[in-house]
């Protein structure tokens, strides 16, 4: 039985029409702090729905943290943070301080639908020891290595994202790269779809926490030869990213309803 998304505080129903992505983007949060990339209260994950409105994981008045989001979390909200629908905003929902940061990606990026912002410690770590994300991986990861040659930039202002200017600074950072680090802060990762952003989270983290094993060992980094990164197959959305995305979910305790289903956009 699917569960129908409602306001935490008021008992006011939120559109029905919604509750698969309201699940999609909870679960997807939950996956973020279950990797470590969003422990505790921080971090958050948007969706576009139209050109004026997206889904984004607010904080309410009983927050617990990413690892706890559920549907009644996720609210819609217009580009300026106002509420996207009538009854979105109450119960005392509101929208992420760090808004601007989903909001400006969506404006500027055509090709992006969902926006994923996290705080990987081992990332900000492996920045501030001065190491880049690179393809020092081939067959472990194909996907994230394929991210890291086409190069992972690094945004170089360790402030709060929290209005257009800032934001829009991060933005230019970014460029057209899937994922940009954000110094001394964690990083922005956008892609067409919920699952996409959030795994390619996952494989920069991941690529992070190998290269500081590998410093800390007294080891070199080294980029993945040409003629080895010439052998690594595509292996297809439905293995990158659909059965990565079932291994996530099943990862989670108490999977929620729906959430590993693919989501109808009209």
């Amino acid at each position: 039985m699917r569960v129908s998304s409602r306001d935490g505080g008021s008992g006011t129903p939120l559109g029905h029409e919604l509750a698969p992505l309201r699940e999609l983007v909870a679960a997807a949060c939950r996956v973020l702090a279950g990797r470590g990339l969003a422990d505790g209260v921080l971090g958050h994950i948007s969706v576009r729905v139209d050109d004026q409105r997206l889904l984004v994981r607010c904080r309410g008045p009983r927050e617990r943290g990413l690892a706890f989001t559920t549907p009644e979390d996720v609210r819609l909200v217009d580009l300026e943070g106002r509420e996207g629908a009538r009854g979105e905003l109450d119960g005392g929902y509101t929208p992420p301080t760090e808004l601007p940061l989903h909001v400006e990606v969506l404006r500027a990026r055509a090709d992006v639908t969902a926006v994923v912002h996290a705080h990987p410690p081992e990332v900000v770590a492996a920045d501030l020891a001065g190491i880049r994300i690179r393809p020092i991986i081939g067959a472990f990861d194909i996907p994230g290595t394929r991210l890291a040659a086409g190069g992972v930039p690094v945004h170089p202002r360790g402030v709060l994202l929290r209005d257009r200017r800032l934001a829009v600074e991060m933005v230019a950072s970014m460029g057209d790269r899937p994922v940009v680090v954000l110094r001394a802060h964690g990083l922005t990762s956008a892609a067409a779809t919920i699952e996409q952003a959030v795994l390619q989270a996952i494989s920069v983290d991941q690529l992070a926490r190998l290269s500081l094993k590998v410093v800390s060992a007294g080891g070199t980094l080294t980029d993945l030869p040409e003629a080895d990164m010439a052998e690594l197959p595509d292996l297809g959305a439905e293995f990158n990213t659909a059965t990565a995305w079932r291994h996530e979910l099943a990862r989670l305790p108490g999977l929620l309803p729906h959430a590993g289903e693919p989501c109808q956009r009209s």
